[in-house]
């Protein structure tokens, strides 16, 4: 079973392809990933009607239901309601959504036009130079907007400056104090804006007339002039952090979208360079003497303003889901900013984190101009205002998500008593939503009543969603799968290993939020040891026995790997990296994902073409050239021989034109991996036994170490943690012993 090729067709990875009949341990969940605007080819049906619904189960009609073609009834398949179709059909004329081969549709219906509005935040304690780099950047953004895009100009430092945009007379600018929170009944008493007016059913609610959030096409001069007006207010003083309220400074923006009424789509968009210093989302005090949060910190509770912190950010949040506000931070500094306590309200708000070292950086520049990209049309590639919902059959149970994604806590028979992550629910909101965004929903097996093996089950998924600046959209995918026995060979046939270690890494750093990391390593052994022997080939107590069918033989190594990452093991990183890694581990799709746990590895050579290799120490050779991908980080790794070349310049002379080629290959593979990812990795060139080397050996298996026996001059990395082959050798003693 090809289960690449089914989720080109579906947009879906099932951990498990074939689903006991009653409820069994399989230990890894039942979960199902689901990417619901994953790229399906161009033959994807656009249908311009609205879908017809069962008026039971609100499932959509699709190609497994039947249809009486006489009396015009189609039988729903996943509750058996008989409901009326409502225009004459016949063989020769059979809607889309009933073609066999269309298992996702899209319906597109018209709507009143909602301009997407986009607040930009921007820190002016941050160095002059930084700053015009930003500056620079936004201004080409501006002229990459629709006409019709609302634009608001928000700074900060100690204060909150308001920009009034539309002031024509000189620079207006509405001043609130950095160290209190807002609410949008303040913020529209501050900037005197206008209450609603009471509508009838039906009417939508206008943008009042302000000058704080307007049309770019009414006001583009003053809209750039006031951004080229921002200076910078550093002043640097000795054993002092620069001014930040940049907690303050996203609640005053966040009231200005919600009493401007556009929850229809928006992004506030946060760029800052360093941490907040007062007011409400305080990270440290201002006082150099006070050195930033580390992870010790924190679990420990030795952080005075952590919690609180967080708290403040989950209110944040709460407000983000319910206005439909994308918030984006685009941090630029050497040091942490703040985006551990960031990171609930950028994560359930589906917006992107990009911590990189400067405005003038490729990461930060790239990903900003990425985000503001047009489809053929002309049209901004934004998709806001999302909701997925989820229809079973009766015997599914729905236990939760994992991803960007907010419960609406809307329940029905078919949601389960047990929760995982955003649980309690059928329905789930997304403010918004790209072709990479991939959610892990998962779900339990009723023990109601009695199941047959053989028969069908169905899972649909309805994603609903404002597309760009045009109309709304639905894309209905519609999935069977067969239940079988519980000991049935067919359910290890199903096993997707690939998808079971990418639900295991969420479900890790889940639990990694109130957990040690020695905690969830243990968790994860404990799991990983249960799960090989229920499903490994041996004879009792004899090790040597041991044996793993192909389904499954790659999952321990990647639970090998996934213990030793930096999503779990955080002893060498800040927790504003951890925040980051962690967050787009929660988002991105099963080979993306599995690229962040077990990272690639190519070996180029005169031998002939780049072959992938082991990530392993042993892969290192003086006269190859390495290509490694962790999608954060490539690496080109020259060995000794190819470097010392390289330092003679061989490659400039005409009789050395394969190494010329040689060197060029992997350069040329590793631009084409950046420019194809989002956020943009950082590239790493390095030779063997550099400083710079350390990013690769920290991932490879350290098969020769210290203790080892090795030759001299090949390469060994210095550690005590067990080699892959150690760890296999345990992982068959313990499991064995049943």
């Amino acid at each position: 079973m090809d289960f690449v090729e089914l989720e080109a067709v579906e947009g879906l990875r099932w951990s498990w392809n074939s689903w006991p009949s009653s409820k069994s341990d399989l230990i890894i969940p039942l979960t199902i990933m689901c990417t619901p605007l994953s790229q399906q080819g161009t033959d994807l049906p656009l249908l311009s009607y609205d879908p017809l619904l069962c008026t039971r189960c609100g499932a959509v009609l699709n190609p497994y239901a039947r249809l009486d073609y006489q009396s015009r009834i189609w039988h729903c398949p996943f509750c058996s309601q008989r409901n009326p179709f409502p225009r004459s059909i016949a063989d020769a004329n059979l809607p889309a959504e009933l073609f066999p081969t269309y298992t996702t549709v899209e319906y597109s219906s018209p709507s009143i036009f909602h301009p997407p509005g986009f607040v930009f935040v921007i820190d002016v304690s941050s160095p002059q130079d930084e700053l015009c780099l930003l500056k620079n950047e936004i201004l080409l953004v501006l002229h990459n907007l629709p006409d019709n895009a609302l634009v608001a100009l928000v700074t900060f430092d100690s204060m909150v400056y308001f920009h009034d945009l539309q002031f024509s007379h000189c620079s207006r600018i509405v001043l609130l104090h950095g160290d209190r929170q807002f609410s949008s009944d303040q913020i529209r008493q501050f900037l005197n804006i206008s209450r609603p007016h009471q509508l009838h059913i039906g009417q939508t609610q206008p943008v009042p007339k302000q000058g704080f959030l307007v049309p770019i096409s009414e006001s583009e001069f003053s809209i750039t002039a006031a951004i080229e007006d921002i200076h910078s207010t550093y002043n640097f003083r000795s054993g002092s952090r620069p001014p930040r309220s940049t907690g303050a400074a996203i609640s005053a923006a966040l009231g200005l979208l919600e009493c401007c009424f556009v929850n229809t789509g928006s992004r506030i968009m946060v760029f800052t360079s360093g941490p907040a210093t007062l007011g409400p989302g305080l990270v440290v005090d201002s006082d150099f003497r006070q050195s930033m949060r580390t992870h010790n910190d924190i679990f420990n509770g030795n952080v005075r303003h952590h919690a609180k912190s967080c708290s403040f950010y989950r209110q944040i949040a709460k407000r983000l889901s319910d206005a439909s506000v994308v918030l984006d931070l685009f941090a630029c500094s050497l040091d942490q900013v703040g985006a551990a306590e960031l990171r609930e309200p950028v994560e359930c708000s589906g917006g992107f984190m990009i911590l990189a070292e400067s405005f003038e950086s490729d990461q930060f520049k790239k990903c900003l101009r990425h985000l503001f990209k047009h489809d053929d049309e002309g049209f901004l590639k934004m998709n806001f205002d999302a909701t997925i919902e989820i229809v079973t059959t009766k015997d599914v149970r729905i236990s939760g998500a994992l991803g960007p994604c907010v419960s609406l806590r809307k329940k029905n028979a078919s949601v389960s008593e047990t929760e995982v992550g955003q649980g309690g629910t059928y329905v789930w909101k997304l403010n918004t939503l790209t072709d990479r965004t991939c959610i892990a929903f998962f779900f339990q097996v009723s023990d109601e009543q009695k199941i047959q093996p053989s028969s069908a089950f169905l899972v649909q998924f309805i994603t609903r969603y404002r597309q760009g600046n045009t109309g709304l959209r639905k894309r209905v995918t519609t999935a069977a799968r067969r239940w079988v026995a519980n000991h049935s060979t067919d359910i290890a046939a199903g096993f997707d290993q690939e998808a079971a270690a990418t639900v295991m890494a969420r479900l890790a750093i889940l639990r990694a939020e109130t957990c040690h990391a020695r905690d969830v390593v243990r968790w994860l052994d404990d799991t990983l040891i249960r799960f090989t022997s229920k499903f490994g080939d041996y004879v009792p107590e004899d090790p040597s026995s041991f044996r793993l069918s192909s389904n499954f033989s790659l999952y321990p190594q990647f639970m090998f790997h996934l213990r030793r990452s930096q999503f779990i093991d955080v002893s060498n990183t800040t927790p504003d990296e951890t925040a980051y890694f962690r967050l787009m581990l929660n988002r991105e799709g099963v080979v993306s994902s599995l690229i962040m746990i077990q990272p690639t590895l190519f070996q180029y050579s005169f031998d002939g073409p780049p072959i992938p290799v082991l990530l392993d120490i042993r892969s290192i050779c003086p006269d190859s050239i390495l290509l490694f991908d962790s999608f954060f980080l490539v690496v080109i790794h020259y060995g000794s021989k190819i470097a010392q070349w390289r330092k003679l310049g061989y490659e400039k002379d005409p009789n050395h034109e394969n190494f010329r080629k040689l060197l060029e290959a992997p350069e040329v593979d590793a631009e084409q991996l950046v420019a194809e990812r989002v956020p943009v990795p950082k590239i790493i060139r390095c030779d063997q036994h550099s400083s710079q080397a350390r990013f690769l050996l920290a991932k490879l298996n350290p098969s020769v170490t210290q203790n080892s026996t090795y030759t001299d001059g090949s390469d060994i990395i210095f550690t005590d943690d067990l080699s892959l082959q150690v760890f296999l050798d345990q992982l068959q003693i313990l499991a064995v012993q049943g």
